[in-house]
């Protein structure tokens, strides 16, 4: 690697300025446009209520080359290719965004659109770095695609996952695989508690977790509510089946008759104990209050004819699927997920407690989404071809106080940057680089997971949860500077974009045109083009080696790893 000289890393806290100056050109002003999409005029109308409210003038619009480039990572997980960035520049169609949503949302780009979304809910469901004997990343991955391959509703997402059952994984052609049973398969030990927090978590938006010693000190949750909700998962059971060597073959849910802790399975309680040492009983009752029937067999028919059990865990996808909360955290989530920040803080807290900050907007997508029959697609239409997504990410005067990380309810008045998570900073190095792709989705997702051990381990990310440091640290310059997924961007094998941009005829200008627009989506300013220019002049000889030390600045810039 040549010696560089013109780049250095900043501290996330001054980056915010030097990604807004480096603007391709003014923003354009914005516009009411909801594409005929009335969904899109909801929230239009809600948000612009908020900024009347707040006294907030909103951000100008994004301008076409910042818009196409987040669109691209929010939607398939990494930045347009050159080309794509080139057509969405040239066309003058006033539904031209519309046009490239539906085709992101369509059948080109369906494999790069579940592989995203496979890496966002893995992550959701069972942690970005769990290796263990009762968690199939491959399977649950496997399951996922499927999932978003078909855009099954979500509502049958959800009840796939809470009510699966079969091996975790189809290792040595396991008959009974089901992908879909590794969301519960790490979660059934001390009876389920996991299992419990994490699906009023994750489906409902209800922090039931906080409840399970003890009633809240803070909101209304009680202890009862905890104990009740896990009384739903006692007939699930994670069983562990073995290979003739004894080492673990599958993890195989089950559903089993629960006898309960008492006496009579016909009433299959638990017990939990109160701070004070007194013992309580529960049954299943959902967090609304709705009672399903206290038995513990699973559904039969009696010698005489008549019907009797219940299937715990159906019931309560039932429950869910029926319950207004559930329409609410999704819409919560994948908001949160395109604009930076949710209507509330934590998303999935939707307790009384914890109010959102644009109620009636909340309210309305839930309902929309139902009537939509809960279809994802249409909510990420929605909401990427918003208003409020569609803004420059410019702080103005007009705007200034309308900033969350000061502990400020989000008003959306300007897209909020936020750091590429690592799955899209890996894909969209290979975009921008054009590396070769030629890789079956599970070979291709083991690649990204060796670098991505690499990248947890370094940045300290090991806890599972969704976090990235793209923080100016010694460990991120290390490795960003010195990884072999940046060496090999950087060489100037056959193939690559480096080796097409340098031997192509024309001139340096429009080489260091084509490197910034196929990292930043945007051309270079003048202080770049100056600094480029100058390694021009001091590689004379030699304008391969310049062009890789620019490239090379560029890739690890801050503005390439952050999405704005």
């Amino acid at each position: 690697m040549h010696q560089h000289q013109f780049f250095r890393v900043k501290p996330f806290a001054a980056l915010v300025g030097a990604v807004l100056v480096a603007a391709a050109a003014p923003a354009r002003a914005g516009s009411d446009e909801s594409f005929g999409i009335p969904q899109v005029r909801f929230i239009n109308e809600q948000v612009s209520a908020g900024w009347a409210d707040a006294d907030l003038e909103p951000a100008a619009a994004a301008t076409d080359g910042e818009w196409c480039r987040r669109v691209h990572l929010d939607v398939i997980g990494r930045v347009p290719s050159g080309e794509e960035l080139a057509a969405f520049l040239a066309d003058s169609s006033p539904t031209k965004k519309a046009d490239l949503v539906a085709r992101l949302l369509g059948d080109d780009f369906v494999d790069e659109y579940a592989r995203s979304w496979t890496d966002v809910w893995t992550t959701v469901l069972i942690g970005r770095d769990v290796e263990n004997e009762m968690v199939s990343r491959p399977g649950m991955r496997q399951w996922l695609r499927r999932a978003f391959s078909k855009n099954i509703p979500y509502d049958r997402f959800m009840e796939e996952l809470v009510t699966a059952t079969g091996a975790n994984t189809n290792k040595d052609g396991i008959e009974n695989f089901n992908g879909a049973t590794n969301f519960l398969s790490g979660k059934m030990e001390e009876g389920g508690v996991q299992a419990t927090a994490k699906t009023a978590q994750i489906f409902l938006g209800v922090q039931v977790q906080c409840t399970q010693c003890h009633n809240h000190p803070f909101n209304k949750g009680k202890q009862n509510q905890f104990w009740e909700m896990n009384a739903f998962f006692r007939q699930a059971r994670a069983l562990r089946r073995y290979e003739q060597t004894m080492d673990i073959q599958s993890i195989e849910m089950v559903d089993e008759d629960f006898a309960g802790e008492g006496s009579d399975p016909q009433q299959a309680e638990i017990f939990y104990e109160l701070r004070n040492g007194l013992k309580k009983v529960a049954f299943p009752v959902f967090v609304d209050g709705t009672e399903i029937p206290q038995s513990g067999y699973l559904p039969g028919t009696a010698a005489d004819g008549a019907a009797f059990g219940v299937n715990r865990r159906r019931e309560l996808a039932q429950l869910i699927k029926a319950s207004p909360l559930m329409p609410k955290a999704i819409v919560n989530r994948m908001w949160a997920h395109f604009l930076g920040y949710g209507f509330t803080k934590p998303i999935d807290d939707l307790g009384e407690h914890n109010p959102p900050s644009h109620p009636e907007l909340l309210d309305g997508l839930a309902d929309r989404f139902r009537e939509q029959s809960f279809d994802l697609k249409e909510l990420i239409r929605w909401i990427v071809l918003s208003k409020p997504y569609g803004l420059s990410s410019r702080v103005t005067k007009g705007n200034a106080k309308d900033d969350p990380t000061l502990g400020e309810k989000p008003k959306f008045s300007h897209f909020y940057l936020r750091q590429m998570r690592a799955e899209e900073l890996y894909e969209s190095l290979l975009t921008a680089t054009e590396a070769d792709r030629s890789r079956a989705a599970e070979v291709a997702a083991k690649k990204k997971d060796e670098w991505m051990r690499q990248f947890i381990i370094a940045f300290g990310t090991d806890e599972g949860d969704d976090a990235t440091t793209f923080n100016g640290s010694i460990a991120q310059v290390l490795m960003m500077f010195n990884g072999d997924l940046v060496k090999v961007a950087t060489s100037t094998g056959k193939g690559g974009l480096l080796d097409r941009v340098a031997e192509s005829g024309g001139k340096n200008a429009a080489k260091i045109d084509t490197l910034y627009l196929a990292a930043l989506a945007r051309k270079p300013v003048a202080k770049e083009v100056a600094a480029a220019n100058k390694l021009m002049q001091d590689r004379k000889g030699d304008p391969v080696g310049a062009l890789q030390d620019v490239w090379w600045a560029v890739l690890n810039s801050n503005e390439f790893i952050i999405n704005h």
